[in-house]
């Protein structure tokens, strides 16, 4: 039985190159940096976990929430095949039960706050928010994009960062969490429009506080699907 069934929607997705010296420290044990055309990339995203059930049940007013999250991308080598995942800088929910679990079980880095999301379609044009609260302050990210999906083509930058299909989380220096995630290939929107409002030095540390005056090279804006989380398997 999957650890977690769950639906992913309206995944905005905003991409910056860094510097992979900055990730080094946040590395797993047995992964190494991805790249796509030899760039390094951190990525915020914002979406909608709708219908979640853990272990097959549905856990009260734990169904349908928001997540956002800084993330970056690895890979790992097993039995000569490159399994290609991501690793979590932070990883924001309205849930305090969520938290727990995925922290206590998954040695994840997720952090509950107040959120809040709109999704608005107005004739030919969609508009996706997704704010948070910290220390106060409101971030937001917002997209708009066309209204009508269109399939990822082989090879772009959007194949790269959607198609990343493990989970890794450090758990100390030696020890690394890993998860597989599974969903079909998602339909994105055109994206047409953003704006990001967000202080990444409070929210995500230090180290990211330079993408305040960053602007990122590329939006995107994804439908998501049905997707499972499996059971972890500690590597050393």
């Amino acid at each position: 039985m999957s650890f977690l069934k769950a639906e992913w929607r309206k995944l905005a997705i905003a991409n910056y190159e860094i510097d992979p010296a900055l990730l080094e420290p946040f590395i797993p044990k047995g992964t190494e940096l991805d790249t796509f055309q030899g760039k390094h990339f951190v990525s915020l995203v914002g979406f909608m976990f709708l219908n979640t059930k853990l272990l097959g049940l549905s856990i009260p007013f734990h169904t349908n929430f928001e997540e956002v999250n800084l993330r970056f991308y690895v890979k790992r080598l097993e039995n000569d095949i490159w399994k290609r995942g991501v690793v979590f800088i932070k990883e924001i929910v309205p849930k305090s039960a969520l938290t727990f679990v995925a922290n206590t079980l998954y040695k994840e880095k997720y952090e509950t706050l107040p959120m809040r999301h709109t999704w608005q379609v107005d004739g030919q044009k969609r508009t996706v928010t997704y704010k948070w609260k910290k220390k106060g302050l409101w971030q937001s990210f917002m997209v708009r994009s066309e209204v009508d999906p269109t399939i990822i083509g082989p090879g772009s930058a959007a194949e790269f960062i959607t198609e990343h299909y493990w989970g890794y989380a450090r758990v100390d220096r030696d020890t690394t969490n890993e998860y597989e995630v599974t969903h079909p290939k998602w339909m994105q929107y055109e994206v047409t429009g953003s704006e990001i409002d967000v202080d990444f030095g409070k929210v995500y540390g230090g180290p990211f506080g330079f993408l305040d005056q960053r602007s990122p090279s590329s939006v995107m804006l994804a439908e998501g699907s049905k997707i499972t989380v499996e059971g972890k398997r500690t590597l050393k």
